[in-house]
């Protein structure tokens, strides 16, 4: 294996973890700036009132976007142990 191969193997992994993480990190990044809304116009500034929304949304989009992650997980090791090269 090349430098050029390993290189390539190492891009597609990142942008598949990019492109894995990505829903659940825009799920929070709206519940969080939802949440933000709500303490500045109700003046409640508590810091910890904004996690547990957050990681409630986070898992519910988790465990909704499981089947669509581990089909991108089993396409992606498929493509590598078959070595037919990378979708």
């Amino acid at each position: 294996m090349g430098i050029e191969s390993a290189s390539e193997y190492i891009r597609h992994s990142l942008l598949l973890t990019m492109l894995i993480a990505g829903p659940m990190l825009l799920v929070g990044l709206v519940v969080g700036i939802i949440i933000s809304i709500i303490q500045a116009v109700t003046q409640i500034q508590e810091q910890t009132l904004t996690f547990v929304p957050k990681i409630c949304a986070m898992l519910v989009a988790a465990i909704f976007l499981m089947p669509w992650i581990e089909r991108r997980l089993l396409d992606y090791a498929a493509a590598l142990f078959s070595g037919a090269g990378l979708p």
